[in-house]
């Protein structure tokens, strides 16, 4: 009898390395492992994954790279935005989880698997996110999430990996860290706390640079396309490069507490030195390039598109409804952004761009005027001001 198949979404540690081997000895199916690369993984350790998957006896393993998806399906989208989640986070591990699940989704119709398996816990983000993106892609395919079904502790875990002939390194480490392109995430004994900071040797990026140095950041229609001059036609290597100088900065850290899916505060700790410089060099040419309403009305779609996707909520149709407002947007947000990188901070220094709406040819701001006169100025005080004029006049007595 033909064995069923089972598509895995694998990453190579304790959880998935225990559902590879209870899914094919337990359960009696065809295990095939699958690993979504948004960008977070080094050629080294994509190796050292593929290595484990079959060590453990999968029927087949493959890395399918999805960065350029992420790129354009959320990381696009969060620049236009300026998101931070809480004005703090800028959603870094989340948001790669849509495109994750879904080329597992696919690649697993592709297959023609009966079943998919996630690792997930009971307690976190991550199975809304895989079990909402699994049943909208493949609704056919049966879900399994082994260690939230089953409620396995860690030691749980061990053991019956152990008592398989399976003895990988699984110690815990003292932090949690999970790295990925648009930044890393944070967690240990700190963060579950709410008064104490991470130590310094808990960042992997470390301190390396002392002397201030200025990069200019060149945007085109809200894309960031280069770097000192130097033009990427892949945005990622764009995001890559700024990365490899300021990480050796340090800058970019914070501490993120926030509401979770599942209804409880969540507490972590993260890094992210290129989407941070980029986040605040893009509002910063905004600034100067967009109106205030087009700068009003974004914030709000972008504080709720951020939100949404965070929730895992990406295949929602308003998200494309959003989308198309914030590209729209981007239309003049082209240009050079100043930022001098210093040791744990940066500082965005100006921009200079064709689109620039603060020009001296208007006016300088509590200098001078040039279109207009101080009567224009007298009578439109008058006609601005009018209906508030009027509103206190009938409600007298209520100013």
């Amino acid at each position: 009898m033909e064995k069923k198949k089972v598509v895995l979404a694998f990453s190579g540690g304790l959880d998935t390395s225990y559902c590879a081997i209870y899914l094919a000895k337990e359960m009696g199916l065809e295990v095939h492992a699958a690993l979504a690369n948004t960008g977070g993984f080094s050629a080294e350790e994509l190796a050292k994954i593929e290595k484990r998957a079959y060590d453990l006896g999968v029927k087949s393993y493959v890395a399918l790279d999805v960065t350029q998806d992420y790129y354009n399906t959320a990381i696009k989208y969060m620049i236009f935005g300026n998101v931070l989640k809480n004005a703090t986070y800028p959603i870094s591990v989340s948001s790669e989880r849509m495109s994750q699940a879904t080329a597992i989704a696919k690649y697993a119709e592709q297959i023609g698997a009966d079943y998919l398996c996630h690792g997930s816990t009971g307690a976190g983000n991550d199975q809304v996110r895989f079990d909402m993106v699994f049943n909208i892609i493949a609704p056919e395919i049966e879900v399994i999430a082994l260690i939230r079904e089953k409620r396995l502790s860690r030691e749980e875990e061990i053991s019956y990996l152990r008592s398989h002939g399976v003895d990988f390194d699984f110690k815990k480490a003292e932090y949690s860290i999970n790295q990925g392109i648009w930044g890393t995430s944070v967690g240990g004994k700190e963060t579950l706390t709410s008064s104490e900071t991470l130590p310094e040797e808990a960042y992997p990026s470390q301190l390396k640079e002392t002397q201030p140095r200025r990069v200019t950041l060149t945007f085109e229609k809200g894309e960031f396309v280069a770097l000192d001059g130097k033009r990427f036609d892949d945005r990622i290597a764009a995001i890559q490069a700024l990365q490899a100088i300021a990480s050796r900065y340090a800058i970019g850290r914070d501490m993120h507490i926030g509401d979770t899916i599942i209804g409880i505060k969540g507490r972590v700790g993260f890094e992210a030195a290129a989407p941070m410089v980029i986040i605040k060099a893009h509002h910063m040419l905004e600034k100067h390039t967009l109106t205030k309403w087009q700068l009003f009305w974004k914030d709000q779609i972008a504080a709720f598109y951020g939100n949404y996707l965070h929730e895992g909520q990406y295949y929602d149709p308003v998200m494309r409804d959003m989308e198309a407002m914030l590209e729209s947007s981007q239309r003049t947000v082209s240009g050079d952004v100043y930022v001098d990188l210093h040791p744990y901070r940066f500082v965005v220094v100006g921009i200079k761009s064709e689109h620039d709406l603060m020009s001296n040819a208007f006016g300088a701001y509590g200098e001078t005027m040039s279109d207009w006169t101080s009567d224009d100025v007298k009578g439109f005080g008058k006609i601005f001001g009018n209906q508030n004029k009027i509103w206190y006049k009938v409600n007298k007595g209520m100013k």
